[in-house]
């Protein structure tokens, strides 16, 4: 039934029924993943119709933000939608376009009985008005706060509430935290597989950025060397006041990439002064720390100074969420939390 009258669907958090739930709607956010980074500058949605226990229907957000998620897998599920359960990552949008009608509008006139959204949309156009115009329709419509959704929509909800990109910090180090030796050499502290993971998440983002130092050591290339996949290569951005090449982008602040309006992931790569920059900025939302099996001593670290000034002020708010075996070397994924606002993913 819909949320009884007086109720605000969308600030009703819905406990979810059951597993299968949970795990249509970690079905959703895996099509997401088809959109990211494509969809830009609209988020990257999925969507799962299901009728009887049995998929009728499903949708991710296409090339350039249209059509919208809920709109392909409602095309896909025909008059089977009637009836049924649409799980989708975002709440389904309440505004018109010129690109094409609301999803909300389009979601009530297919006759589904249910829908559970990952999070709401935080789009002051939408705000809950998705999930309230499909409980005037008669739909039994709530969020279900899901954290899966979250993270699959994390760039879009960085930038939507704190004005930014969601950042990661990629780094590339021996064991004992050094990226290059004494004398600079870094090709290769990491093999070939770790390089390829590497890699596929340039293919995730928006946009890349070194500092000032790698881009005149190295002149690094920062494109998607995968087979299928060069066609994804992210902007390349550069943490410097010189002049760059064309195609490049200069910055001269970190806090410069909140006006990238158009970026939702930003992968920062390097080097020391970069990551040291970002950090002490407080912009680091994701660490990849890929280590290869070597040991280099006196070595120049990973990480500059980022002014801290006793243990107590150090960074220990880092939790670790992901570790596997790339060929001989290891990678270790952490997130990290804000004051107030939990986990940000």
């Amino acid at each position: 039934m819909p949320p009884q009258q007086g109720t605000s669907p969308h600030r009703r958090r819905l406990r979810l029924s059951s597993r299968q739930d949970a795990r249509w709607l970690a079905a959703a956010a895996s099509l997401a993943e088809r959109a990211r980074p494509l969809s830009r500058p609209n988020p990257a949605v999925g969507a799962v119709i299901v009728r009887d226990g049995i998929v009728v229907g499903r949708g991710w957000t296409q090339f350039g933000g249209r059509p919208h998620a809920e709109a392909m897998a409602l095309e896909q599920a025909g008059v089977k939608a009637r009836g049924a359960t649409l799980y989708v990552t975002l709440e389904p949008c309440a505004h018109r376009s010129d690109r094409g009608p609301a999803c909300a509008d389009l979601v009530a006139a297919a006759g589904l009985a249910r829908v559970v959204a990952g999070v709401v949309d935080p789009d002051q156009r939408t705000a809950g008005a998705g999930l309230e115009r499909l409980c005037a329709a008669g739909i039994d419509a709530s969020c279900a706060d899901d954290s899966t959704c979250r993270e699959s929509l994390a760039g879009f909800l960085m930038r939507k509430t704190l004005d930014r990109p969601h950042v990661t910090l990629k780094l590339a180090m021996s064991l004992d935290g050094c990226i290059a030796t004494a004398s600079g050499e870094s090709q290769w502290i990491t093999g070939p597989e770790a390089r390829a993971h590497a890699h596929r998440e340039r293919a995730r983002v928006d946009a890349i950025l070194v500092g000032g130092g790698t881009f005149r050591a190295d002149a690094p290339r920062l494109d998607v060397r995968l087979a299928g996949l060069e066609s994804r290569s992210p902007a390349k951005l550069v943490l410097t006041g010189d002049d760059v090449p064309e195609r490049w982008h200069a910055l001269l602040d970190p806090q410069e990439i909140r006006a990238l309006d158009q970026v939702q992931y930003l992968l920062v790569e390097g080097g020391a002064g970069a990551a040291a920059s970002f950090l002490e900025a407080d912009l680091v939302d994701r660490l990849m720390i890929y280590r290869g099996p070597v040991l280099l001593g006196p070595g120049l670290q990973a990480i500059g100074d980022i002014g801290l000034e006793s243990l107590a002020s150090a960074h220990a708010r880092w939790r670790h969420v992901d570790s596997r075996v790339l060929g001989r070397d290891t990678l270790d994924i952490y997130q990290r939390a804000r004051e107030g606002k939990g986990w940000i993913v």
